[in-house]
């Protein structure tokens, strides 16, 4: 008889890797499958495959994914997060692999009622009927917990070998580790931008200012301090960096019409502004008298600004991130990326 297969979602959190682990205790060839977007990566799905011992498909997404988020068919769950939507639509590429390469179902490390949004057993019935996949997606961790599966039917999988958690507690997950040696895995939580408070905060008002707005955009979001300041034509982002890394990034982000700054002659950060549209400058300075305290509220962002006075207020901002540069008159660097 012909090995069974199985696409394995694989985040790089406990629950897929325990779900794929226990599905390889049954003789499943299991290939761990994991999704790239503007808000999750690949890195801990790396590590938790190559601890397995699986083979791992990257696949990313990006556009599909940020078109799926501003406008998610079932909603936000606590913040910005469409859960449903984003394992509908990761599981619908799944069945198109499963299709196309011979695979025989689909698993993912999802719990019941562990996030009371998109872990119900509606919202679990939702995501089967709309991926396409049906009974052919098992949920090792609850298998005992929902309707039986076509791999159970079929004899593929042992539903006693299968698992009953709920719920939030995670004593049973512990045992788990300890029986399948797992000896390193991600913390539970934080692998999805779109579930942190501020990260959410940050990409509605992005949204809101710029609805049409491509999901490049949001890497920005990513990178510093972030400013909205209204222009003639609309609202204008400004970022500062906090540290070397989000200032080497804003430089690698910065797109053709963004303007870059930097101080002359004190080490500092580097200030990105995206949407001012500025003609044909290439590079510029500017004479900065840098307050030694600063309350955002007398710069006034929400009222609209010339040109000359986004520049000013941006320039201020860097100057005034550079602790060093505080109380004196510095010089501030432009340049136009073109």
């Amino acid at each position: 008889m012909p090995k069974i297969k199985a696409l394995v979602l694989m985040s790089g959190g406990l629950d897929s890797m325990l779900s794929a682990r226990t599905l390889m205790e049954q003789g499943v060839e299991v290939t761990g499958l994991v999704f790239v977007s503007h808000f999750f990566g690949a890195a801990k799905a790396r590590k938790a495959a190559e601890q397995l011992g699986v083979k791992l498909k990257e696949i990313e997404f990006k556009k599909e994914h940020f078109d799926m988020v501003k406008n998610p068919k079932h909603g936000y769950g606590k913040n910005i997060n469409p859960c449903i939507d984003c394992h509908t639509l990761m599981l619908k590429r799944a069945k198109k692999i499963m299709e196309d390469e011979g695979y025989d179902f689909a698993a993912t490390g999802e719990i019941l009622g562990q996030r009371p949004m998109s872990q119900n057993k509606s919202a679990l019935k939702t995501v089967n009927r709309e991926s396409g996949l049906g009974d052919l997606l098992v949920r090792p961790m609850s298998a005992k917990l929902l309707d039986e599966t076509k791999p159970e039917k079929n004899g593929w999988l042992k539903r006693g070998k299968l698992h009953e958690i709920s719920g939030r507690s995670r004593w049973r997950q512990r045992e788990l580790v300890e029986k399948y040696g797992i000896k390193e895995y991600a913390s539970p939580g934080g692998g999805c931008l779109l579930t942190d408070p501020e990260f959410s905060r940050r990409l509605i008002r992005m949204l809101d200012y710029w609805p049409d707005c491509a999901g490049s955009n949001t890497e920005l979001l990513k990178s510093g301090r972030v400013f909205w300041i209204s222009g003639k034509n609309g609202k204008i982002i400004i970022v500062v960096g906090r540290d070397k890394a989000d200032c080497e990034n804003l430089e690698k982000l910065a797109q053709k019409g963004d303007i870059l700054m930097e101080l002359k002659d004190i080490k500092g950060p580097m200030t990105l502004v995206r949407k001012l549209e500025i003609g044909n400058l290439e590079f510029g300075e500017l004479d900065i008298n840098v307050p030694d305290a600063l309350k955002l509220g007398e710069l006034k962002l929400g009222e609209e600004k010339s040109k000359d006075e986004v520049l000013n207020i941006a320039a201020l901002l860097t100057g005034f991130y550079a602790p060093k540069a505080r109380g004196k008159k510095v010089k501030v660097d432009l340049r136009f990326k073109n």
